[in-house]
Formats: C-alpha cells, structure tokens, sequence
C-alpha cells in the first residue's frame, strides 16, 4: 500500500476574527464534497458544519477550465482515493505521493527547462519542491518564513490517502476523513472571483481557523516536516507559465502563492470569454488591476455594461475582444475614451439597434475587425487603421475614411452592391490586401476602378465572383491571386493576368471554362489548377521552360482529368501533384530539381521516365498498368514499384538506393535485376515477393549489392539457392515463404557448409521440406534470432536436444523424479548456447509433440507460437527466458509441463486441456500475469480461483465466461 499525502493546513492565531471568520467560510465552501458519497462530516473543530456553502454552477465554463479550477476539489478526490465507483485523481501524485495540478507540473517543468545550464543547484532544487506541489502552511510570512508541510503528524489534521491498487478491494468500509461534505466546491468564474476579492483586502490578511495545529509541535512532527524555500523571483518565474485558471487555483494554497499568483504581470490579460461573469464583480477586477492591456469579453452575459466598464476603468486598454451579444451606440462613442486601443474585434454580435448608422471613430485604433455582425450601414474614420475584415457581416453599406488601410477584408458580405464596394475600397488608396470572395455582384468596371486608385494592391481573392473575367483589369503590382469557381474567367483571362509581371501565387481552382493558358509571368512560383478538368496537354508547355514561368516551383494539376500525355522539361519545378488525373496514359519529366511528386489515382499510367529529378522516395505501386520506367535520380534512397504486375522493362539508375521493394513485379526478369543492381550499389533491402521471372543469372548479380542484408524470395519458383548463399554473403534476413519447389537438400550449406554466417531471420513457412532437413536446420544453425516454419506440412515431431531429434530417455520438467535444475543444466552443457529468440510454427497440424529441455540451450528463446498445430497432445518445454507461449486452437493438447519461470504470457484458447493440467503446468511460472483459457470446454468458470491460487502472479485471466478477471 502506498501513501501519498497528508493533507495538513495550519492557521495564525493573530488573524482577526472577522477576516477569519470570512477565511474559514471559504476554506470550509471550498472543501466541502459531495454528501451523497459519504454523509455529512464534521468540521475541523468538531462542530457541525452548519449550513451548506452555496453551490457554484459549472455548466458556466468549457470542459477545459472546468478540469482546471477545481483544486479544492482534486484535493478532495485524491484525498479519498476516488468516488465510489472507484474514480481516481486527476492529477497524478509527485514523488513524495502529493498529487499536484498538472498544469503547475507542466509550469515548473518548462521553468527547469528554462533554469538548466542556468542557475545554482538551489534553484534546481527549488522547482524539484515545487514540482511536489506540497501542500503548504497557509499562514507563512512572504518574506521571512519557509513553507511546510507535516507528513503523519497527530497534532493537525490530515487524511490518510490509499493508493489505486487500494480501490481494488473488497471493503467496503469508509475512508476516515475530517474534511466536511457539501455541495460547496467553486467553479472556475467563483474561484477567479474569489482571489480578487482576497487581493482586494489588507496583505497582512491571512486564513484563519480554529482547527489548526500550532507551529511547535512535538519533535516527531518536526521530524517529519519538508520545508523548501521559495524566493520571489523563483515562484514570479514559475508563476509565469501559469494560465489565470491555474493562478487562482495556485492562490488557494497559502499567502505566499497567493501573493504571487496576484502579481499585475500576470493579470495584464483579462480573459473572461464564455464566463457567467457579474458586472460587481468586472468592476473588482478593474479595480484591482487598472493596467490591464488586454480584455476578452467574448461571450460573457450583459455584453454592453461590461465592456462600457471596461473602457472607461482600463485607461491602458489596447487590445478589446467582444461578441454575441448586443452592443450599443453608447459604446461607439465612449471608444475615443480609450486613447490607448489598437485593436477592436468583434465576432457574432449585434451593433446599435439595427436602424441607424453606427460610427466607429478613433484616431489611433490600427486593427479592426467586425466579423459575422449584424448592422444597418457603418462609417469607419479612424486615420491610423491598417487592418479591417468586414467578414460575413450583412452591412448594406460601409463608409471608410481609412487613408493608411492597407489589408480590407469583405468578404461574403451579400449585402454590399457594386457600388458601396467600389467606394469602400477607393477610398482606401494604400490598400495591398483585398478579399472580395463570394461578394457575387462585382464586377470588372469595380476592379478596374480598384486598379487605378490603388497601385500598391499585392494581394486580390475574387474567388466565387461570377461577373469578374479579368478583362481590361491591369493588376502590376500583384504577387498573389486567387479566382475560385469564377464563372467569367477563361483562356483569354490570361492575358489579364500576363500583366502582372510581379505574380508569385496564382489559384485558379475549378475552372470549368479554362482550356488553355498563355502565361507570361517571370516572377510566378505556385500554380494551382484543382479540378480544372478543360486544361489540355497543351498546358505542359506553359509551364516548362521557355513557357513563360521561368521560376515556377509548385504546381498542383489534381483531378485535371483531360490531360492523357504529360511532358515537363523544367529546371525550377521543385513539386508536381496529379492526383486524379486518371487519363494519362504516359509521363515524362525532366526536371533535375524535382523534389516531390504525387501520382495517386494515375491507375492508367503506363510509361513513365523521371530522368533526371531530384526525388528521394517514389512509390509507383498505385500504377498498376505500368509497362515501362525509366528513372535517373542521384538523390533516391527508396524505390516502391509493389503491384505493377505488367512492368516488364525498367532502367533504375540510383546511386544512393538502398531500399527497393519489386513485390508481385510478375514480368521482372533478369537482365532488369542485373541492371538494376550494377546501377544501385549500395541496397541493401530487396523484396522480390512473387516475381516468378527472375533465376539463377538474377540473383548471382547481387553479388553487385554488398550491403544487401535483407532478400525476400517469397512465393518464387526457385529450386536451387547456391546464387544466393554464393552472392549475398553479408544477408541477415532470408525470406523463403511458399518456395515449394525447393528440394530438400537446397538448404544443406547452410547447417552443413556454414553458408550467410550473418543470418539471423530465416521464414520457411508453408515450405515442404521433409522433416530431417528441418531438424538438421533446427540443431546447426544456432545463430538463428528468428525462425519462422509456419504451415509446414511435413514437420511432425518438434524434439530437441539429441541428433536426429531424439530425447525420448529425458525426464520430463515437472516429473517428480527429475532431480535436474534448469541453472544448472545451463551452466553443465558446454556447447554454445542457441541464439534463438522467436520461434514460429502456426499451423503445423502434424506436430503431435514439442519437447525443448534444458539440454538444447535455448536459453535466449523469449515467444514460442504453436497455435493451430490442431494434432499437438503434449508440449514440455523448460526455457529460462520464455515469456510468450501461444498454444491457442490446439484442439488435441492434453498434456502442458512447462518450467519457464519469467512465462507472462500463456494462451491456451480451445484447447482441450483439463484444469488440473492448467494448474500443475502454471505453479512454477511464478511472473505469469495473462493467461487465457476461453473456450476451453473442460475449464468452468469455477475454475479460476484455483488458477489464480495456483499461481498468484496471475493478473489477468481471461476465460468464456468472464471476459476479464
């Protein structure tokens, strides 16, 4: 049983009976639980607590600040080891077992970030106490005491906490606690409330209680104290990465935290969005810190009082956020009040009355936004402004007098014709930055009229204007356009758009009328034709070199779905997607800068030739009609060409190649292998899973890969393996599976001539080699890490330790005549030990019998699997360091003797084995934890208490009947 806390809290006699008074009612609220867990308690004193604390309501805040200003009540939870179905603490415990706020975990973590390398052992030690969040000495002095906290002592009040294991017994008997129950726990607006209400009042003014225990207790109490000390630059910086949610809970500790948690560079942010907030208690805050800079009312009930209070309380106020809500003229006008404010946004809410004009005047706001509002018509003078987004707001007119604007977001304004656009934007002649999109009555004459006022316009999105088509519009300074789903705009748009000699970016998605481009812009690098299904092939040419785009890097061509041959010569392009573009029929780039290209649904490519590009990585195996490929590319590393089953010439040169997967590559031959790897040296990965073509004069050409260390043969018809035990003498990884017309002497060199004395992983499964050459294998090679004999049909008997497999005179592990120990076997034999970690034989339904004993050294065998092996009757196996047995769907096993004592894990599912078996196999498998036994039909559910006595290590058992136990 582990302890985590004591939770103690002592208070000064010298507190005045009315601060105390008011202190212990709030200790009292805030600890107070819910009394339907455990009944009503009794109060620190003895004394019935009395009235309830009024209760806080919750559903005031989001899920995230609910989880962070409960403090009182984690301490609470932790203190009771969780409700009653169990619940544990939200915050997990420190290492002295305090469970602490994990945001001020997270806080003090990121402050020794910043102190390391930095500061003397004693900070570090400082923010390892703090870490601890010991629940300190509510009445210790700021600047002269040190905090404290009493682990055990029996002259003040504390409660003794279980750990989780704990919550996992049987009784039922009630933890003693002398923390009152109520509904009293605060809400996150309440606690926030409450610590300004307490730094509203004297600083010599500390909690009080009659329930505390004195400072000079007994020795014991001393010897138990953990003091750490606290400067105030130390706690300001670790206060600092706190959130105010986290600040106030901090503040409920003690009056040190309490001091610093209230320092006014923490609260230069008022963030009250979504609060239930009262204006009495807007005006303590703005009482208490005047210098805020920042207020976010967002949200918040009587929208209008509180922000009027705010403007004229926050004399430095610079940033203001508001919204759903109403916000009166009254407020207009009382802006100008706030001679400091930058920046006004407003989200969702209701300006005036709805009838009149609203007027937004001020002389040094520089960011506006009036985003989703509902208003009449607006006049903005403000002669400093830079920014202003009128989004989504339904204005029927907007009047600037903004002479310094230079970004003017409108839109989806429905409202706003022509006309009112048009003005708006003239009037703004420095204007770099305008969003028009889904503003469906502009037209060509508005953005001709924008040209000319406003030279310095870089930025244009018209997107969803179905009147623009660009005609007679000249745009020279523009670097970025954006024309989405514009009905207007077709090839000769271009020409348009050829004048802007300055454009980088241009976005001309879904297109319908778009065939054709003439573009003739040098300073364009991103291009993007989504769904421009009209664009012909034609549009290779614009935008190779010599087309008119001499620096394009980025073009993106998905879903152009009439493009059939596609062709780029381009010493720029650096990214080319065709996703989607499911007619092209033939690929050729010759684009030596090419880093990134995406051919996803291009499942009709049959030709491609990336000669040279600068690509990295390139899966092809989504081309599965591809015939031909030709690749130049000195920088690839990877090479997936898994599926195309019709590829039958390819010309890979690859210098730095080292990965190549050719799997079901079923018309790769040869000559193909040997060029590829004259060209790529340095593989060393080759999968070449079911490609039947390639032989003998293959793979004696991988003697050209010297680093090559993993070779999958799989699904081949090889029949003779001499070129690989000659060729690849560096292989680690041999994959053999399905090779059924291997004979059976084809893997002698291996346990008789020493061949890849580097071989570790060796998959034979569903092979037909007969049963001597699998034991042959099984006892010479002794290097093996993993063996995989899956499906072999011909493997009868598993019996090691004795050539030719026989063992028959062994004792068996658990026989009572069996006077061997498994250390000293080890230690006796003096061959090397096997290195055999993983053995696999699925589905082997000849095996009648596995036998590992002591003497085959199979000391580093760590997961045997025989499931399905349907004829298996007896397995007896003794393995120092077995930890995963499978013997699931072993219809016939009736006989289970295992000495393996760091077993973890058995499986036994439909198994016919009985109980008494299970039990005698598992009582000396002492770090058994998982045992699994469903549909077992001679195991009852009954079963498992004698499974778990048995073997008491056991932690989870899993049977038919009980899914977890």
């Amino acid at each position: 049983m582990k302890i985590w806390c004591c939770l103690c809290f002592t208070f000064d006699d010298e507190v005045g009976p009315d601060t105390k008074g008011y202190c212990e009612a709030m200790r009292d609220a805030a600890l107070k639980n819910d009394s339907h867990s455990r009944g009503v308690g009794i109060g620190a004193n003895g004394e019935d607590p009395g009235e309830a604390a009024p209760t806080f309501d919750y559903d005031m805040l989001d899920t995230h600040d609910r989880d962070g200003t409960r403090l009182f009540e984690e301490m609470i939870r932790a203190a009771e080891g969780g409700d009653a179905a169990g619940e544990s603490v939200n915050a997990p415990p420190s290492d002295d077992g305090v469970a602490i706020p994990v945001a001020l975990r997270r806080s003090t973590l990121r402050f020794a970030q910043r102190l390391r390398g930095e500061t003397s052992g004693t900070a570090t030690t400082v923010v390892a106490e703090v870490s601890g969040n010991v629940v300190e000495d509510c009445n210790r002095d700021w600047h002269s005491k040190r905090a404290k906290v009493y682990s055990g002592s029996h002259d003040c009040q504390y409660v003794t906490v279980m750990s989780p294991d704990a919550g996992h017994s049987n009784s039922s008997e009630p933890m003693d606690s002398n923390f009152t129950q109520s509904h009293g726990v605060p809400s996150g607006d309440a606690i926030v409330y409450h610590n300004f209400i307490w730094n509203s009042s004297n600083d010599e003014t500390s909690f009080g209680s009659n329930g505390g225990g004195d400072e000079s207790g007994p020795s014991k109490s001393d010897d138990l104290e953990i003091r750490m000390d606290l400067s105030d630059d130390l706690l300001y910086m670790v206060f600092s990465f706190l959130g105010h949610v986290d600040l106030c809970r901090a503040a409920m500790v003690c009056k040190q935290w309490r001091t610093a948690s209230t320092h006014e560079d923490f609260w230069r942010y008022l963030n009250l969005e979504n609060r239930n907030v009262t204006l009495e208690q807007f005006e303590d805050m703005c009482h208490r810190y005047p210098n805020a800079v920042e207020v976010n009312l967002h949200g918040a009930p009587a929208l209008h009082y509180l922000v009027m209070k705010a403007v004229s309380s926050l004399r430095n106020l610079e940033t203001l956020t508001l919204g759903r809500g109403q916000l009166g003229d009254p407020f207009f006008h009382a802006l100008a009040e706030c001679n400091l404010l930058r920046s006004l946004n407003v989200n969702d809410a209701t300006l005036g009355n709805g009838m009149q004009e609203i007027p937004i005047n001020h002389d040094r706001l520089q960011h506006l936004q009036l985003i989703k509002c509902r208003v009449l018509r607006i006049s903005i003078r403000c002669p400093e402004l830079q920014t202003l987004s009128l989004k989504r707001s339904n204005m029927g007119q907007a009047v600037l007098s903004c002479p310094l604007l230079h970004a003017l977001d409108i839109g989806s304004c429905h409202k706003l014709s022509d006309a009112a656009i048009r003005s708006a934007a003239i009037s703004c002649p420095q204007l770099e930055s305008l969003d028009m999109s889904n503003c469906s009555c502009v037209s060509d004459e508005t953005l001709r009229e924008i040209a000319q006022t406003c030279s310095n316009l870089h930025i244009l999105d018209a997107s969803y204007c179905p009147n623009v088509s660009l005609e007679s519009v000249r745009l020279p300074l523009l670097t970025e356009l954006r024309l989405h789903s514009c009905e207007g705009i077709t090839s000769a748009s271009m020409a348009a758009i050829s004048y802007s000699y300055m454009l980088e970016k241009l976005a001309l998605l879904r297109q319908e009328n778009l065939t054709t481009l003439a573009l003739q812009c040098q300073c364009l690098q991103e291009v993007d034709l989504t769904d421009c299904e009209s664009l012909t092939n034609s549009i290779c040419e614009v935008f190779s070199d010599g087309g008119g785009c001499p620096m394009l890097r980025s073009l993106i061509l998905d879903n152009c779905e009439s493009l059939t041959t596609v062709r780029f010569c381009s010493t720029s392009l650096l990214s080319l997607s065709l996703v989607g573009c499911r007619a092209i029929t033939s690929l050729d780039l010759i684009c030596p800068c090419l880093e990134k290209v995406c051919l996803d649904g291009c499942d009709h490519l049959e030709r491609a030739s990336f000669c040279p590009v600068a690509l990295r990585s390139l899966n092809l195996g989504i081309c599965p009609k591809l015939s031909t490929l030709r690749i130049e590319a000195p920088s690839m590393v990877s090479l997936e060409l898994k599926g195309c089953g019709v590829l039958c010439e390819a010309s890979i040169n690859c210098p730095l190649l080292t990965s190549l997967d050719a799997s079901f590559c079923s018309q790769l031959k040869d000559d193909c292998l040997s060029a590829t790897a004259a060209s790529c040296p340095l593989i060393d990965s080759l999968i070449l899973m079911s490609c039947p073509s390639v032989g003998s004069d293959g793979l004696y050409s991988l003697r050209c890969l010297p680093n090559l260390t993993v070779l999958d043969l799989s699904y081949t018809f090889l029949m003779n393996l001499l070129p690989v035990f000659q060729s690849c003498l560096q292989l680690k990884v041999l994959k053999l599976q399905a090779c059924k017309y291997l004979t059976d002497d084809s893997l002698e060199p291996l346990y008789k001539e020493g061949a890849l004395p580097m071989l570790q992983e060796l998959d034979l499964s569903y092979g037909t080699l007969c049963q001597s050459a699998i034991e042959d294998l099984l006892a010479c090679c002794t290097h093996l890490t993993h063996l995989s004999l899956n499906g072999c049909v011909n493997m009868h008997d598993l019996n090691w330790g004795c050539s030719s497999g026989q063992v028959t005179e062994l004792p068996t592990v658990n026989s009572p005549r069996a006077s061997f120990s498994l250390e000293d076997n080890y230690a006796a034999i003096e061959q090397p030990n096997r290195l055999l970690q993983n053995l696999n034989c699925v589905g082997c339904r000849n095996i009648r019998k596995a036998l590992i004993p002591p003497m085959a050294r199979c000391s580093h065998l760590s997961s045997f699997n025989l499931s399905l092996s349907t004829n298996l009757k007896e397995v007896d196996i003794a393995c120092l360091n077995l930890g995963v047995l499978n013997l699931s769907n072993c219809y016939a096993l009736v006989i289970l003797k295992l000495q393996c004592p760091r077993l973890t894990s058995l499986f036994l599912q439909s198994c016919n084995i009985n109980e008494e078996a299970v039990e005698a196999a598992i009582f000396q498998c002492n770090m058994l934890e998982t045992l699994d036994v469903r549909f077992c039909p001679k195991i009852i559910s009954i079963s498992m208490f004698r499974l778990r006595g048995a073997c008491p290590s056991l932690k989870r058992v899993f049977s038919s009947l009980l899914s977890t136990s």
